[in-house]
Formats: C-alpha cells, sequence, structure tokens
C-alpha cells in the first residue's frame, strides 16, 4: 500500500553548505577540496564583497573564515555579515596571528571557534562537531609560559594596531627591530 509519503531511510541526505572565506587561493583551493571529499558542497569568496554576492543567492550552513584579508575589511567583518545573515551558520575563524582580543571578538561576532593556523579539515570539521554537541571538549592542564603571555600580548596589540609593527612597538614600548625579530622567530604559516 502507498502512502504517498516518502520513506526517510531512502532519502539522500542533502550535501552541507561550507563557505571558505580566503585571500589565499591556494589554501582556499585545498581547505575547497578537501571538503569537497568529504560531502561538503563548497564555495569560495576571496574578499568580503565577493562573499557578500555569494549570500545574495546562496546561503551556506558553515563557513571558514581567514582573520586576515587583502584589502580593508577583515575576517571579522566576514563574520559580523554572515551571522547577520544566518545566526544558526556554524563560522570557524582560521589565523595566523592568534591572540585572545581577536579569538574573544570573533566569538562575540558569530564565530563558534577560533583556530590557529595551520588548522586542517579534521581540525575544523572537530570544531564544527564541538560546538553541534557531538565532540567532548579536551582540557589541557599545562600552564600558561611567560613567552606565550607575552605573544599573545603582542598580537593583541598588533590586532589593536590593525597590524602596524611600527606602531605596536612604540605602544609596547619596544624597538621596531626587536619586535620584527620576535615576529619572524614565532611566524605561523
Amino acid at each position: 500500500m502507498t502512502t504517498g509519503l516518502e520513506d526517510d531511510a531512502d532519502a539522500t541526505p542533502a550535501p552541507r553548505q561550507l563557505l571558505v572565506v580566503e585571500d589565499d587561493a591556494a589554501l582556499a583551493r585545498t581547505l575547497s577540496r578537501s571538503f569537497e571529499r568529504r560531502g561538503y558542497q563548497v564555495r569560495h569568496a576571496a574578499s568580503l564583497e565577493a562573499m557578500q554576492d555569494l549570500l545574495a543567492s546562496w546561503l551556506p550552513d558553515y563557513a571558514v573564515v581567514d582573520l586576515k584579508l587583502n584589502g580593508e575589511a577583515s575576517g571579522l567583518d566576514c563574520v559580523t555579515v554572515l551571522h547577520a545573515s544566518n545566526p544558526a551558520m556554524l563560522i570557524v575563524v582560521l589565523t595566523g596571528f592568534a591572540s585572545i582580543a581577536t579569538a574573544v571578538e570573533a566569538i562575540k561576532l558569530g564565530a563558534i571557534q577560533y583556530l590557529a593556523k595551520p588548522s586542517n579539515t579534521d581540525d575544523i570539521e572537530a570544531a564544527f562537531a564541538h560546538i553541534a554537541g557531538k565532540a567532548p571538549l579536551e582540557l589541557t592542564q599545562r600552564p600558561t609560559s611567560i613567552k606565550n603571555l607575552e605573544w599573545e600580548r603582542i598580537h593583541e596589540m598588533l590586532a589593536e594596531t590593525d597590524f602596524n609593527i611600527s606602531e605596536t612597538a612604540r605602544r609596547l614600548g619596544m624597538h621596531r627591530r626587536t619586535l620584527a625579530r620576535k615576529l619572524e622567530k614565532q611566524r605561523i604559516k
């Protein structure tokens, strides 16, 4: 007897839709391919404007946003627009310049996680799953070192000065070359 209703067990799940906002074309291509192999429908935008153009006709469920984009807009601007377009969207921010200040700001604006580069597809999916309540949170017992505190303070000040090294050095009371050496030593790509 046919009821006219589709059997849910036979229904194919809709692909998860993911937006990658990244100005590094090679990284965007790598992330896109990796997520596509995992069953996501992926689109890429290299700027806030390109992202807004995509959002006019397409609304993703997930987004991966680079914090530092070329141009005037930052990843935080993108998070604001994405969250406003769909408050249920799961947004992960990636950055090579991790700091507590920008992490807190990203979360306040609607991101669910903030990951330091290099992060791979597994890390990003784990961030999506954790917020969705599917993954346990691991707590480390490692105390924060003085070097880590210094590093966080430097990056907090970099974010406040829009990544102006001379102004950051002035505000931290150190020579510009000293700051440049510290940044070169700790560079995260």
